[in-house]
């Protein structure tokens, strides 16, 4: 790979993981619509990415690229989050 698949990779990934934690897709929905393997920066299998670190980089990324709708939603995403009682 090249640096500017790395990018658009890790673009896709965050641009997944969003969809995910905001649940305006599944997985199962990532996985049917498109013909190419998918990333997302948490194991599916093993979380929902709805954790503070997740959130955390996702905003940090939209920061960086100027999405500050998504940022927002994230930020209510983990306030709402934060007020749940953990198991």
């Amino acid at each position: 790979m090249d640096f500017l698949q790395d990018i658009e990779d890790y673009n896709s990934a965050m641009n997944n993981a969003y969809r995910v934690i905001t649940e305006k897709m599944t997985i199962d929905d990532i996985v049917e619509n498109l013909d190419y393997d998918f990333y997302l920066p948490f194991d599916p299998f093993e979380e929902d990415g709805r954790d503070e670190g997740t959130i955390d980089l996702l905003i940090s990324h939209f920061t960086e690229t100027e999405d500050y709708e998504k940022c927002q939603e994230l930020m209510n995403l983990k306030k709402n989050i934060s007020k749940t009682p953990q198991d």
